[in-house]
């Protein structure tokens, strides 16, 4: 079986929907939003916060502590926000897209408690390669392009009248944040990892402000 997606999807992905969310998001006050991708599956398991990804027990990768909040963009708390976050492994591979990875690993819908905030355990996915073959691999190589993508978390946060925000957060320093193959890098996007203190791997924090929904 083919664990990848197909060719139209990844086009969609990587010249069409960027621009399509620019400019349907462009009115936005709250945080700036990015493509989704063509690696989201919805219904990941809810999981209280401070919550750990499912994850296998010998999962390779740097530990993440990811911590924030989620409120309006008056600075109101949203209690029982709803933060889904997936992202890929060490090695580059998303669950449910490719062979002997469990359903859900490194997949779920932490749920912010009274006060906006939640708080999350994963491990930092690494850069990859979307694939190369086919019609996407043809365009890429008649523009002397390469096909990699910076690591990134993808996340969809909502809460009762927000907007949906979509979104990715890559992580500085990576050597791809200047040439992503997607163009969705945005500056208010990157994520400054720090040391954590006392434990080991890294900790990054990052709040959320939704819109309300449009009357």
């Amino acid at each position: 079986m083919d664990f990848r997606p197909c060719a139209k999807s990844l086009f969609l992905d990587v010249w069409v929907e960027h621009v399509i969310e620019e400019v349907s998001t462009e009115d936005r006050e709250g945080n700036k939003g990015t493509i989704e991708g063509p690696y989201y599956v919805p219904g990941s398991p809810s999981l209280e916060t401070p919550a750990t990804l499912p994850m296998r027990a010998d999962e390779s990768g740097t530990p993440l502590l990811f911590p924030g909040q989620v409120r309006a963009v008056d600075g109101t708390p949203l209690a029982g926000a709803h933060v889904e976050i997936w992202h890929a492994d060490d090695n580059g591979f998303y669950s449910q897209y490719a062979p002997g990875l469990p359903e859900w690993n490194l997949r779920g819908t932490v749920v912010a408690d009274a006060q906006g905030n939640f708080a999350l355990n994963t491990v930092q996915p690494a850069p990859y390669q979307i694939p190369a073959d086919g019609a996407c691999g043809k365009l890429i190589a008649a523009a002397s392009w390469h096909a990699w993508r910076p690591a990134h978390l993808h996340l969809k946060v909502s809460a009762p009248g927000r907007q949906l925000l979509t979104a990715q957060l890559y992580f500085e320093g990576d050597q791809h944040l200047s040439d992503d193959i997607a163009s969705a890098v945005k500056p208010e996007l990157v994520l400054h990892p720090q040391a954590r203190a006392g434990a080991a791997g890294n900790e990054v924090t990052y709040d959320f402000v939704l819109d309300a929904v449009r009357g």
